[in-house]
């Protein structure tokens, strides 16, 4: 029996270009060799959400992110973890860790999995987090969401402004500006009058 192999990216164009061509999905399995219900599964999980067209780009991207964000079996065994609760237990920095054990070519891991490392242990009740120096806020990963960084809630587009305003002719339509200080705690608001 086959093992199940993931679609490329260039399968994915194909299924694109079949599907413009009005193929049926056993027709497309029958020409890449693939079983129709993998087929239809693509078809069904990695269309494009707004309009429900099949685009092989965004189909990947889905794919990918779908599968980065699945969770995985550890890569390390508990030799290598013992390691690294050892440096970090001399108040080592997991980006000192990450550096020493790639260097001393026990293993290369990532400083942001020792993080992760640190965290679980901290909510399964274990201290590791007590000989950090520094813990950072644990980040939420940003698979397939709108960033709203920077986006202020009820604000309107500058597009949407009355196109009388830009004939500068009427008294009584102002501009701001913000500027804000690196401490976050002090800004500059300049408000001009456009007409004079």
């Amino acid at each position: 029996m086959n093992r199940y192999q993931h679609l490329t990216a260039d399968e994915r164009h194909r299924i694109t270009a079949m599907r413009r061509l009005r193929y049926s999905q056993a027709e497309i399995a029958r020409a890449m060799s693939r079983s129709p219900s993998t087929i239809s599964r693509e078809l069904r999980r990695n269309v494009t959400r707004h309009d429900g067209w099949y685009r092989a780009e965004k189909a990947h991207s889905y794919a990918t992110a779908r599968r980065s964000s699945q969770r995985r079996r550890s890569w390390f065994n508990s030799n290598q973890w013992h390691q690294v609760e050892a440096l970090l237990k001399r108040k080592w920095s997991p980006e000192q860790d990450s550096y020493t054990l790639k260097e001393q070519g026990i293993c290369s891991i990532s400083h942001e999995t020792i993080y992760r490392y640190i965290l679980n242990d901290k909510k399964a009740g274990g201290n590791l987090y007590r000989y950090m120096r520094i813990m950072p806020k644990k980040r939420r990963k940003r698979y397939n969401r709108k960033d709203s960084r920077g986006v202020l809630r009820g604000k309107r587009h500058i597009s949407e402004r009355p196109a009388q305003v830009e004939l500068r002719q009427e008294p009584g339509h102002w501009e701001g500006d913000t500027v804000i200080g690196v401490d976050k705690r002090f800004s500059i608001l300049t408000l001009v009058e456009r007409r004079s």
